[in-house]
Order: C-alpha cells, then sequence, then structure tokens
C-alpha cells in the first residue's frame, strides 16, 4: 500500500513530504548538549545535504529520560531544550523533530517543533499518544524493540482516536538476546501495509542496550548497510543520529554516524531510492 503523504513542516517552515517518491533523512544529535553546537550542527547538515526541495529533517532530544544509569547525562530539561530547538529551527530553516515523554509536555512543545516523536519505550502510553495525536502535528511513533510490527495497528489507532492521521511508524530494531538487536526489513513491509509512512532507524538499530557497563554501546560501522537494505525495501525516511566527533558526544556516540560521512552516505541513499521508488 502507498502511504497517503504528511507534511513534516509547518507554516513558518516548510518541511518535505514523507511518503512520496522521496527519500527523506531525519538527522541530528541524540541529546542537545548546547545551543550553539546544535545550531552549528543543523547548519552544516543542511548544507552537507543540499538537495531542493529540502529533504532533511533535524532531530534532537531535550530529555533522554531513560537512560541506562543514573548518572548518564540526560539533556538541558524540557525548558531551556525548547528554546534551543527554536533557535535551530529558526537559524537553520529546518524543520524539527524531538521526542516526548509525558502528556502535558505535547500541547508545549508542539507549539515549538514540527514533528512530536513518541519513543519506543513509550510507544504503548496511551495517554502519551494521545495527548500528542491531538496537537495536530505529526505524531512519529517508534516500534517498542519489543513489538511485533502487525501489533503497531493497536497503537495508531490510539492516535487515531485523538482524530490525528499524520502519523508516521519508525523501526529501530528488536530485541535479540541480551545487549544486542536485530534488524528485521519486514517490519518495513509490515507497517507501511497500515497505510502510514515508515522510518528505518539506522543508528539505534546498531545499538547495544546496557552493553556498555551502565551505558549503551554500538556497532556504528553497521550503520550504513542497514540504512541501505532499508531504503532498497522501500522505507519512506531514515533516521541517523551524528556528531562531528561520535567519541566525544554525551549520548549514544557508540551507534552514531560522524559527520563528515553524511553526504556520501546520503548520496548512495538517494541513489538506492531513484531505483527503487
Amino acid at each position: 500500500m502507498t502511504p497517503e503523504p504528511v507534511d513534516l513542516g509547518g507554516p513558518s517552515v516548510p518541511g518535505p513530504l514523507l511518503g512520496g517518491a522521496k527519500l527523506v533523512v531525519i538527522a541530528g544529535p541524540c541529546v542537545l548538549e548546547d545551543e550553539e553546537s546544535a545550531v552549528v550542527l543543523a547548519i552544516d547538515l543542511a548544507t552537507r545535504l543540499a538537495s531542493r526541495p529540502v529533504r532533511l529533517v533535524f532531530k534532537a532530544s531535550f530529555d533522554k529520560a531513560n537512560r541506562t544509569s543514573r548518572h548518564s547525562f540526560r539533556g538541558p530539561g524540557f525548558e531551556a531544550g525548547l528554546r534551543m530547538l527554536g533557535a535551530v529551527r529558526r537559524e537553520s530553516g529546518l524543520p524539527v523533530l524531538t521526542d516526548i515523554h509525558q502528556p502535558e509536555q505535547a500541547e508545549e512543545a508542539a507549539a515549538v517543533v514540527d514533528v512530536l516523536q513518541v519513543p519506543a519505550f513509550l510507544c504503548r502510553q496511551t495517554d502519551l499518544l494521545e495527548a500528542a495525536g491531538r496537537t495536530g502535528k505529526p505524531v512519529n511513533i517508534k516500534k517498542a524493540q519489543f513489538l511485533a510490527p502487525e501489533d503497531m495497528r493497536h497503537v495508531i489507532a490510539k492516535v487515531e482516536r485523538a482524530g490525528n492521521r499524520r502519523i508516521l511508524l519508525t523501526e529501530r530494531g528488536t530485541c535479540f538476546g541480551y545487549n544486542n538487536l536485530v534488524a528485521d526489513m519486514r517490519s518495513l513491509c509490515v507497517m507501511r501495509a497500515s497505510g502510514y509512512p515508515v522510518i528505518f532507524d539506522a543508528t539505534h538499530s546498531v545499538q547495544r542496550p546496557g552493553a556498555a557497563d551502565g551505558a549503551s554501546g554500538g556497532d556504528a560501522q553497521w550503520a550504513p548497510a542497514l540504512a541501505r537494505a532499508a531504503v532498497a525495501v522501500g522505507c519512506d525516511a531514515v533516521f541517523i543520529e551524528t556528531y562531528p566527533a561520535p567519541e566525544r558526544a554525551l549520548s549514544d556516540g557508540a551507534n552514531a554516524i560522524p559527520l563528515r560521512k553524511m553526504r556520501g552516505l546520503w548520496r548512495t541513499l538517494r541513489s538506492i531510492n531513484d531505483v527503487v521508488a
């Protein structure tokens, strides 16, 4: 089934259509560290992946509430994080995506960003899904690592119940033994049959949850290969976390792609998409 395209932008920052023939890239750091670095990274990404119409959405979290250890860096928090994301949106001209963790965050976040994301571990939280849906903004729902793709229909129904059909579905790997994930490309086909666009999260799919002694590890070298496979299968967007120097990142650097490699990867993914779209 061909999904109905979803506009990922807003009135002041036009965004790409997700669900059409053109591939979209959702990219940025796992978590905001400071405003300056976020703005610089967004502008750098827009330059490296430049194409018209723009098919890039900037992604960053204001809080990583599910860190392995309570000692891990979580981010600047809700209010400071939204200020930073607003600055990124203004300075870069890119639509912005961020995740929310509590129903009461939905409306305020929706006033700043273009896409609300429901994290994988929270994708069955009814109140959160309905609150995100009520904002009218596109809602990207990450499929939990423990959930079958067929069961996402129940998750979808919760957002639809709130009167919102601007829904995006993301595959981010499935639990496969301890501290490991496996990416099942069939999941993209199953979820796309729901009629909604699907996204492949290339960097979280190579994460090794809790494998780094109080933090998550990762196998970043496999992320490009999985991204290529997902585009060949027919996903509508690829989700990639990136940093100028992943080894210095305060969150999820082990599975992030270095910024210097993003242009080459984007060209490869775009070429594959041109063949299969």
